[in-house]
């Protein structure tokens, strides 16, 4: 049995790019839970996608033994977690499954904007802090500065602040003699009943799911039959075992220890993040409070090009969705691209991801159609409903009021490029709530309509800043405004699939944009087609494609003007009753290029 008092279980939580996975890298090496020939960097990266990007997607959890300075031997539960926004529902997961945190700051950067909200999380769930300052190999690196900033904005003691460098290997040693003092072993519960928390779950080709555990009390053996308090599935325990990073298995884990198993389990939906699991034999009465529910803000529709993919689309969604929790679905059907789902985000790299996963680990051609937000709808009967697609919006005289989702965005940025992104919030409807400063860096709080964010506002951040603007945000509250529904025609026919919804100030401009993309992209045919944009019965925005037309004329020769106009007029009544009765087929590829995710 393992001495309850020597077991440490930590995160590891930073602002993107401040060294979490490489400090990772470190602690690892130097317990020896990898040889130097089996280390390579990003360790616990195993996504080819995340190594690639150079950013960490999952959080991963690996477990080390480590011999202290007074000869007393520890174990050390690591969680790795992302840093981007877009990921936050990792890091919750990883805190509630902790007792303590080390914050990782870049002695070269500072406290960034993730860096607040990290904190924030980790102070949420009584999390023990541990500082650790990186990079101070580096000629720019300012300890003592970054120190009292900590102290400032975070309200931190920094006087224990450990000082290392993960590229280099500096200070590793101080840091876990640190984390061994400073952070608290695991609470003795006083039940003798098996409660353990899923923390994470991930499907294998060759075990089937897999479930990653902490054990809270009792002990899970091998053999056991285990019950899921969420879902009341049942199942018999295969394997157990934890990962050091490499696959370790063992006959039990006991109270304290994260570890992972396998119960052959073939459905996905009996693993729910955050459930409790219990003995059958023995069951607890009440199951823990599991984790905070993540609420997807980005929602967009997911097409395969291919019909018959259909059902691979739905498998290849239900398998993402148990290793990734805040990641939500529901089938959807469209007039112009058939059967897909609806899918909903945590925010548009979270989008970018799934999307990426998709195609690369089960190899499907996607249509993604841009991405919109939920809107909240007020009828004049009194009845509220939220709506996903605007084509579900109903009729402009039952609408008393629509309301959008509003965020509030927390911007960390230098002092020379405050007006510009001043300026860029501005443009956006944003409505200014706060302005500090830490040092020589701005700290600006904006209420912003989430739809406005959702396409390009990240990326024009970054460029107006060259890349030193830090960027975070949380859910507020929904607020009415004066939002309308664009429709489209073509040929005087409403095409239900490119209505959107946006703020009227904007709805001629995007609506002027969306007719001249579909002028490029349908074909012309023997009569004029008019392509429109309209909010109710109101036209806003109107492009023509001109008809092909074959010079009646040219067997005339000679004679009087009047032949020519006669034949002329008698083709433009063709035209006319041409473009009455005419219908106009739209090529798919104009409706995938128009809905295509774009900044429009």
């Amino acid at each position: 049995m393992i001495d309850n008092t020597k077991i440490r279980n930590f995160s590891i939580i930073a602002h993107i790019d401040h060294g979490k996975s490489t400090l990772a890298d470190r602690i690892i090496q130097f317990c020896g839970g990898l040889s130097d020939r089996e280390m390579k960097e990003q360790v616990l990266d195993n996504m080819e996608l995340e190594r690639e990007r150079g950013i960490t997607i999952k959080a991963q959890t690996v477990r080390l033994n480590y011999k202290s300075s007074d000869g007393q031997n520890y174990i050390l539960n690591l969680m790795d977690t992302p840093g981007h926004v877009d990921f936050g529902y990792e890091v919750s997961r990883s805190l509630a499954a902790c007792e303590g945190s080390i914050l990782v700051v870049d002695s070269t950067q500072g406290v960034e904007a993730q860096t607040l909200a990290n904190v924030y999380q980790a102070i949420d769930v009584d999390n023990e802090i541990v500082i650790a300052l990186n990079k101070i190999d580096l000629p720019s690196s300012e300890p003592e500065k970054i120190k009292s900033q900590i102290e400032e904005v975070l309200g931190i003691n920094t006087s224990q602040a450990s000082m290392v460098s993960a590229k280099t290997g500096h200070g590793i040693d101080e840091l876990l003699e640190l984390i061994v003092e400073k952070l608290p072993a695991p609470t003795e519960s006083n039940e003798v009943k098996l409660v353990a928390m899923l923390i994470d779950s991930w499907y294998d080709p060759y075990l089937g799911v897999i479930i990653l555990v902490r054990i809270k009390s009792g002990q899970l053996k091998k053999g056991m039959k285990l019950r899921m308090m969420g879902t009341k599935a049942s199942y018999n325990v295969e394997k157990c075992g934890f990962f050091t990073p490499k696959i370790k298995y063992t006959e039990n884990l006991n109270e304290g220890e994260i570890g992972f198993i396998t119960a052959g389990i073939k459905h996905v939906s009996d693993c729910k993040v955050g459930d409790t699991i219990t003995a059958e034999a023995s069951p607890v009465d009440k199951p823990l409070p599991g984790f905070k529910p993540s609420i997807p803000v980005v929602f967009c529709g997911l097409y395969p090009v291919d019909a018959d993919d259909y059902e691979l689309l739905k498998d290849s969604l239900s398998k993402l969705g148990l290793n990734d929790a805040s990641f939500t679905f529901e089938p959807e059907t469209s007039a112009a691209l058939g059967l897909g789902f609806r899918c909903g985000f945590l925010g548009l790299l979270h989008l970018e991801i799934i999307q990426e996963r998709l195609s690369r680990e089960f190899d499907l051609n996607l249509i993604t159609t841009s991405p919109s937000v939920v809107y909240r709808i007020e009828k004049t009967d009194g009845e509220e409903f939220e709506i996903h697609n605007p084509s579900q919006l109903p009729d402009v005289v039952q609408i008393k009021k629509i309301s959008e989702p509003i965020i509030e965005a927390t911007i960390l940025l230098p002092d020379e490029y405050l007006g510009p992104v001043m300026q860029l919030c501005t443009e956006r409807r944003g409505i200014q709530k706060d302005l500090t400063y830490v040092g020589k860096r701005a700290m600006i709080i904006y209420n912003l309509p989430l739809a406005e964010v959702v396409f390009d506002f990240y990326d024009r951040l970054k460029s107006i800043t060259s890349g030193y603007a830090s960027f975070d945000y949380e859910f507020k509250e929904y607020t009415e405004d004066d939002l309308v529904k664009v429709q489209i025609l073509v040929n005087s026919e409403p095409v239900d699939a490119l209505s959107f919804i946006c703020h009227r100030s904007k709805s001629a401009f995007r609506g002027k944009v969306y007719c001249e993309k579909l002028k490029d992209l349908i074909p012309r045919q023997q009569f004029k087609i008019p392509l429109q944009a309209s909010i109710g019965g109101k036209i806003i925005a109107r492009e023509t494609i001109n008809s092909f037309r074959k010079d009646v004329t040219a067997k005339l020769y000679g004679g009087d003007v009047t032949r020519k106009n006669k034949l002329l007029d008698k083709q433009k009544k063709g035209k006319k009753r041409m473009r009455q009765f005419g219908k106009v087929e739209i090529p798919q590829s104009a409706f995938i290029n128009v809905l295509k995710t774009s900044s429009d």
